[in-house]
C-alpha cells in the first residue's frame, strides 16, 4: 500500500513538473489533478490492460485537429506508462515523416501544385514510415534512428539529428492530425468545401489524389494501430484558433526562425479542413477512446467505445 502511494506521489510530481514547463510556452492548464485522475490514468490503465493480454508491442494511435494537444497528451501518457507500469514507450508523430521539401517540390510539378504544402496524405513518406514500423515491431530488434521534421524550415532535419531508438518498445504511441482517418466516397469529393479547393483545385485532381493515398497506403499503416484515441474538437474554427497558438509556441522555441502569420495560418488550415470534418463524423463513433475538448481547450469528457 505504501509502495503504491509513493509511486503515485512520484507520478504526480513528475506530471506537474511537465505541465509547468508546457505552461511557459502556452496557455495555462486547468484542473491538473482532475485531468490526471479522470483522463490520463484511466487511458494508461486501459493501455496496460491491453498490453498484458499478449505481452506484444502495442501500437496506440492519437489523432485530432491541429492544435488539439496531441503531442502534449502523448508525452503525458509516456510519463505515466513509465512511472506506473515501467513500460518502455516510443513516441513519434506522422509530422516527422513529411517528404523533404525537394520531394514535395517535385510532386507539386508532376501531380498538383498544392502538394508543395505539407499536411495532407500524399505529403508523407509512407514507405519510410512503414519501414520504421516494421523495425519497431520486429522480433529481431536492432537500434535505428527515426526522422525529425523541422516545421520552422519546412524540411526534414539532417540524419545526424534523427532520434535513435535503442531498445524495443513495449508501447508505440503514433500521433498525428490524420492518424486513423478514413477516405471519402467519390460523390463526397465533387463539391469544393472552401476557398482553397474552389480556387486552386477546380478539376479536383488534388483532393482525388489525397483521397486515393488515404484509401491505399495510409490505410495499410493505420491497420497497425491496436487502440485509437481521438481528440474531438468543438468545431473546425477551433482548429484555426489553436493552430495560431502553436505558432506562438514555435516562435518562442525556434529562436527567431520563420513562423506563419495570421493569414498564412488561415490559408494553411484549409488544406486540412476536408479530412478534419470527415474525422469529426467518423472517429467520434469509431475510435476506441474519444476525448471531448471544450471551447477553452480543456478535456471535458471521455468515452471508451
Amino acid at each position: 500500500m505504501l509502495e503504491l502511494k509513493n509511486n503515485y506521489l512520484k507520478l504526480k510530481k513528475n506530471y506537474l513538473n511537465f505541465i509547468k514547463k508546457q505552461e511557459v510556452l502556452g496557455e495555462p492548464f486547468y484542473d491538473k489533478i482532475g485531468q490526471l485522475k479522470n483522463f490520463y490514468l484511466p487511458i494508461c490503465d486501459s493501455i496496460y490492460f491491453d498490453y498484458t493480454k499478449n505481452n506484444k508491442t502495442l501500437v496506440i494511435g492519437i489523432s485530432g485537429g491541429q492544435g488539439s494537444g496531441k503531442s502534449t497528451i502523448t508525452k503525458i501518457l509516456k510519463l505515466i506508462l513509465k512511472i506506473k507500469y515501467n513500460l518502455n514507450t516510443v513516441i513519434f508523430s506522422i509530422d516527422d515523416f513529411y517528404k523533404t521539401l525537394k520531394n514535395r517540390q517535385k510532386m507539386s510539378k508532376k501531380v498538383h501544385k498544392l502538394f508543395l504544402t505539407r499536411g495532407v496524405p500524399g505529403t508523407h513518406d509512407t514507405k519510410l514510415l512503414s519501414n520504421i514500423f516494421k523495425k519497431l515491431l520486429s522480433n529481431n530488434f536492432k537500434s535505428f534512428p527515426i526522422p525529425v521534421f523541422d516545421k520552422s524550415t519546412d524540411d526534414r532535419k539532417n540524419k545526424k539529428k534523427w532520434i535513435k531508438i535503442k531498445k524495443k518498445p513495449d508501447i508505440i504511441i503514433f500521433e498525428g492530425w490524420c492518424v486513423g482517418s478514413k477516405h471519402q466516397s467519390k460523390k463526397e469529393l465533387i463539391k469544393p468545401i472552401n476557398t482553397l479547393e474552389k480556387k486552386y483545385d477546380k478539376d479536383s485532381i488534388w483532393r482525388k489524389k489525397v483521397n486515393f493515398e488515404l484509401k491505399s497506403k495510409y490505410k495499410k499503416i493505420f491497420r497497425l494501430i491496436n487502440k485509437l484515441i481521438f481528440l474531438e474538437v468543438p468545431s473546425f474554427r477551433y482548429v484555426f484558433k489553436w493552430r495560431l497558438l502553436q505558432e506562438k509556441k514555435l516562435k518562442k522555441s525556434s529562436k527567431g526562425k520563420k513562423i506563419m502569420s495570421y493569414l498564412q495560418v488561415k490559408n494553411f488550415i484549409m488544406y486540412y479542413e476536408r479530412i478534419t470534418l470527415q474525422m469529426l463524423k467518423d472517429l467520434k463513433k469509431n475510435a476506441d477512446v474519444v476525448i471531448k475538448l471544450d471551447a477553452k481547450h480543456r478535456l471535458s469528457a471521455i468515452r471508451f467505445n
